[in-house]
């Protein structure tokens, strides 16, 4: 993305979620807790509001920033409406902090070298200013209590008993925190009998004090759902899909499932990173992501910024970039459509030719609302899709939505009429530019008075 366009972007941006600020400026507490919502599909705010995950994963957080830093980023993230992040409660080397797991300025977590049984409360207060900080700018905290990429030989090394009672620790201290959704794992790669006894005791321990919170668990890399590993799910409220390949085949992997819960992307392709070394975080590779999670039944997403999730060096001229910008794009979208009634199009009753291959980077997600007054499609290539017109309710007005921009145009023919099938060709480029050929179709009947304006 050039300087330009990113300015066009980060203009747009403004105007579509400047009238919603003033809302955002709302305590936490009149949000949270979240809770899983009546259709078990998405999750809800603590007065049953639909809740829409739009985050940023600053993993590194307790470990390496002053609180100064600390609210600095939060006031960033808020501005480009993201709603939740994701936090190590403790953070070593795995996840960009210091190999004995002691914060920048040289506080541990335990008064005895990793042992779980001897919590360091100068560390956990330090802890619970951050989680209150984040709270006062509005974020809901999928907060890690102790992750398996770095820790998962302490936990071993403690064994069961002490894993519980940290758990137990947790619970206590953290019940009134409203603002938080446990989250266990993190590239838990070796997940299975042996070392579940250890991650699931944590878990228990925090629901022996701990009831009101939802939990969920990452498992493994490259591609993985929390459900993958049957020992978690008596134990977990919300799915975590996470891949690196193309997001839909995980997420709706995870929505038919029979023992489905809200689904939500933990982590894809990061912004600046190239996991495969095949799908490198450019802003085409990101929207997509973002949109093919969306239309596949997810309650939300989280986005992963190379600088910021370890907080390296140059992390602060790192926080307006193209990547931010998308994801504020996206989540004003989403924001003003009944998005938690979609249902993907995974037969392709709507979508019924022009959808590439299931798999591959060219295919096209969709969704429609079972009232047939709403269906979104996202087109990553540049072709001719074609839609079956009598899946919606009523005569249907046809837009193309810029994702790289933020703009809605008007289809020319627009209102078609709710019968047969019309071929809908993608316009060109977008804001992006060269090689930028992603666009939404967005089809709407009897009003659909919420969607962006032309």
């Amino acid at each position: 993305m050039t300087r330009e366009s990113l300015h066009r972007g980060q203009a747009a941006v403004l105007v579509l979620v400047g009238s919603l600020l003033a809302a955002q400026t709302t305590s936490a507490t009149s949000r949270y807790p979240v809770k899983v919502g009546p259709t078990g599909r998405y999750l809800v705010d603590r007065w049953g509001r639909p809740f829409l995950i739009a985050g940023e994963s600053p993993q590194a957080m307790i470990g390496n920033l002053s609180e100064a830093d600390a609210e600095l980023f939060f006031a960033s993230r808020r501005a480009y409406r993201f709603n939740t992040v994701w936090i190590n409660l403790l953070c070593a080397s795995y996840t960009g902090c210091r190999s004995d797991g002691s914060t920048f300025d040289g506080i541990y977590p335990f008064t005895t070298f990793n042992d779980l049984s001897t919590p360091n409360e100068a560390y956990f207060v330090r802890a619970d200013r951050i989680l209150r900080l984040a709270k006062r700018y509005g974020f809901l905290v999928i907060l890690d209590p102790i992750e398996t990429g770095g820790w998962l030989d302490v936990m071993q090394s403690n064994g069961v008993d002490k894993c519980r009672a940290y758990g137990q620790f947790l619970g206590r201290r953290y019940v009134d925190f409203d603002n938080i959704l446990w989250m266990h794992g993190n590239d838990y790669q070796d997940w299975g009998p042996y070392n579940d006894a250890f991650t699931t005791a944590v878990a228990a321990g925090i629901r022996d004090f701990d009831k009101r919170h939802l939990q969920t668990v990452e498992l493994n890399a490259f591609v993985s759902g929390s459900l993958d590993d049957p020992a978690w799910a008596p134990l977990i409220d919300v799915n975590a899909s996470y891949t690196y390949y193309p997001t839909y085949e995980q997420v709706l992997k995870d929505y038919n499932r029979p023992n489905f819960l809200p689904t939500f992307m933990v982590e894809a392709g990061y912004e600046f990173e190239n996991n495969t070394g095949t799908t490198p975080g450019i802003p085409q590779v990101l929207r997509r992501q973002e949109y093919w999670t969306l239309l596949s039944g997810a309650t939300g997403q989280l986005y992963g910024n190379h600088y910021t999730w370890q907080f390296i060096d140059g992390w602060k001229s790192q926080l307006d970039t193209p990547g931010a910008v998308q994801m504020a794009l996206v989540t004003a979208l989403f924001r003003s459509l009944p998005w938690y009634d979609l249902v993907p199009d995974q037969a392709h009753t709507l979508v019924t030719s022009g959808y590439g291959t299931f798999g591959a980077d060219d295919y096209v997600t969709a969704a429609r609302t079972t009232r047939g007054d709403l269906a979104v499609v996202y087109v990553p290539t540049a072709r001719a899709v074609t839609v079956d017109m009598s899946q919606l309710s009523g005569p249907v007005r046809a837009r193309w939505y810029d994702p790289a921009a933020g703009t809605v145009t008007s289809i020319v023919g627009s209102p078609f009429v709710n019968a047969g099938v019309v071929d809908f060709t993608t316009p060109g480029n977008n804001a992006d530019g060269p090689g930028n050929e992603d666009w939404v179709l967005l089809l709407c009947a009897n009003g659909c008075r919420r969607l962006p304006r032309d």
